[in-house]
């Protein structure tokens, strides 16, 4: 059997009790956060030790505002800052409208570098709306066959490699994408290509610190970055939402809604 039985790693709540020793945080304090470590968010009661990555929720903001901002934001951020993205670089972004590609389209644009968004026809004004400077409908053009270069190519869907993206990154360009890659050979390449001086292939393991929390809070607050939500289920359906989201057919996030 499995060792943590509920699954769920982001999470918005209210703290009903604490133990002796906590001074963080205080019974009734709305709080949001990211524990995949040992889960648990799928569920009416959960609990965390003080030192969890969690953070408390502004006054303007609602659990529905918050639950979403940690899991994609995060793996968009550690592999933005493995990219080392800075202002004027020109950043591509292959599948935009899911959890990780939409943090990832308002994340670059807050560092104030040119985004070129990869989604279908269906999700250009939603693409356009969070950021994205230009949008490449997959359903109509290849984005690997374009005559320009990008200095960072972000693969959040898997669905292409290093080896087709190559030619169009610049000279020093940076291929990243979210998963093992085709036979496994993203950790691979991970290896072999930094050590060639030219275009390069990283693969980052993501983590997810307070830091990150508070700079992710930060950003909603101002307004430079707001999870995408597409459906909310209840906690008894769960099983539809797992199955609609395994369909491949998300936009941003789902969310659960607990009530107890």
């Amino acid at each position: 059997k499995p060792k943590n039985k509920i699954l769920g790693s982001e999470f918005a709540g209210e703290i009903v009790g604490i133990g002796d020793d906590v001074t963080r945080f205080k019974v009734g304090d709305k709080v949001f956060g990211y524990n995949d470590s040992t889960f648990g968010a799928y569920a009416e009661f959960m609990t965390l030790p003080e030192t969890a990555t969690m953070s408390t929720l502004s006054a303007n903001k609602t659990f529905q505002d918050c639950v979403a901002l940690t899991e994609g934001a995060h793996y968009a951020l550690n592999n933005i800052r493995a990219a080392k993205v800075q202002p004027g670089h020109r950043v591509l972004v292959n599948g935009a409208t899911g959890a990780i590609g939409s943090a990832a389209v308002q994340l670059i644009k807050h560092l104030n570098a040119h985004v070129t968004a990869v989604c279908d026809t269906n999700h250009i004004d939603l693409v356009l709306s969070i950021g994205a400077d230009r949008v490449i409908d997959y359903t109509t053009e290849d984005f690997t066959q374009r005559n320009e270069q990008f200095d960072f190519v972000f693969d959040a869907v898997v669905k292409s490699t290093f080896g087709k993206c190559k030619r169009i990154l610049k000279p020093k360009g940076i291929y990243i994408s979210t998963e093992l890659g085709p036979g496994g050979q993203n950790p691979f390449l991970a290896l072999v290509t930094p050590l060639l001086g030219g275009r390069k292939l990283l693969f980052p393991i993501p983590t997810m610190k307070q830091a990150d929390i508070d700079y992710l809070k930060e950003l909603h607050e101002i307004g430079a970055f707001s999870p995408v939500i597409d459906r909310i289920y209840s906690l008894e359906e769960i099983v539809e939402a797992t199955r609609y989201v395994e369909s491949g057919y998300k936009t941003g996030n789902v969310l659960i809604a607990v009530s107890y």
